[in-house]
């Protein structure tokens, strides 16, 4: 029996990289054995993928949104050769998906939420390590709020303690690192490398849509630096990734001794993929749109890469590939939604149906292809 690795990214707005996955795997039919592995580079969808592919399980830790207010945010722990890790995203608590449009306001938004999930994880688990993605934040306070919550204080000029929104920490004159509790190894899925400050730095390309003004992009860009300068983290504000999420890159590096890596890198390690991919006959990898952004370093065409390294036939499945994917020959076979002829509401919507179609009408081809 052939086997088929199916390890798609999710379909924006309409599947789950789970969903995708076992449209898939239902298109294939029963002739195939299936190693079936969702991924997720670090943004929205990044914990239930790897708890998907690695059979781990989900918690939920008691804390508080960008705006304070009290929620439940999920996290996972997966446990490989005996030893386990936590896997969280940072939107779980503290993203910009639990906020309507009108209460975006970055002076006001805390990552605070996003430290109390790690101190629930390391608290309840003793986790070996921590892989936290840092996408999708509503927030820009240079992970103070997450660092505030850990142990670390962020004092006024008298000394007394400041809830660490922006706002408040416009009185910062001192920062306590002495408090903070041990924590375990943690890398940081970041695929992006915007330093903290700067034209190119957390507030001037990402405060705008956070809510931040014109106004505010110029007293936050100057907080941040502040918050830097006085942490003695200068050299942590220019690493490329300091300035995702809010900065809160440069607050996992420089207050939490974290690694920034490229999210495809962090979940294929994690998820063994290598040798996932040359135990499979097929690898088929896709997400919503296959597109230019997509070849600048994306989980399915690091898979592709992956595969063809390993000699392995690919196969993307998208509802759309761009012209520049198709050329760039990375797959040898490729079917898209798009190629239907639906209009993109019906696309969408019945995104699953399509993409079983499509695999099946396509798996017999390729059954002859990887023949021995």
């Amino acid at each position: 029996m052939p086997r088929a690795l199916i390890a798609c990214d999710k379909f924006k707005g309409s599947l789950s990289a789970e969903q995708a996955c076992a449209a898939i795997q239902r298109g294939l039919g029963e002739a195939w054995d299936v190693d079936f592995c969702p991924i997720a580079d670090g943004g929205e969808g990044f914990v239930a993928s790897m708890v998907a592919a690695l059979n781990g399980t989900l918690y939920q830790a008691p804390c508080h949104d960008a705006l304070g207010q009290p929620i439940l945010s999920d996290y996972g722990i997966v446990t490989t050769e005996e030893k386990s890790t936590v896997v969280m995203e940072m939107s779980a608590a503290s993203g910009m998906w639990r906020l309507r449009s009108e209460e975006r306001n970055p002076a006001l938004a805390s990552t605070f939420g996003t430290g109390e999930m790690m101190r629930h994880a390391i608290e309840k688990h003793q986790p070996e390590k921590i892989i936290i993605g840092i996408g999708g934040s509503a927030t820009n306070d240079a992970g103070a709020g997450m660092a505030a919550a850990l142990g670390v204080e962020f004092q006024d000029h008298s000394g007394h303690l400041l809830s660490p929104t922006p706002e408040n920490l416009r009185q910062l004159a001192r920062i306590d690192t002495s408090e903070r509790m041990t924590l375990p190894q943690i890398l940081v899925a970041c695929d992006v490398d915007n330093p903290l400050c700067g034209p190119r730095g957390a507030s001037a390309i990402y405060g705008p849509q956070k809510g931040a003004s014109a106004e505010d992009v110029l007293w936050l860009d100057a907080l941040l630096q502040r918050i830097a300068e006085l942490s003695d983290g200068n050299d942590h504000a220019l690493t490329p990734g300091a300035g995702a999420a809010g900065g809160l890159g440069f607050g996992l590096l420089h207050f939490c001794d974290a690694q920034l890596m490229p999210g495809f890198n962090i979940v294929a390690d994690a998820i063994d993929l290598r040798s996932r991919v040359q135990s499979a006959d097929l690898v088929i990898t896709g997400e919503g749109s296959l597109d230019t952004q997509s070849l600048s370093g994306k989980g399915p065409i690091g898979i592709a890469h992956m595969a063809q390294q390993e000699g392995k036939p690919r196969i993307a499945v998208a509802g759309h590939i761009s012209a520049e994917v198709i050329d760039a020959a990375i797959f040898f076979d490729h079917c898209a939604i798009s190629n239907l002829g639906h209009p993109l509401e019906i696309s969408m919507s019945r995104a699953a149906e399509f993409l079983e179609q499509m695999v099946r009408e396509k798996s017999n081809f390729w059954k002859k292809v990887i023949a021995p």
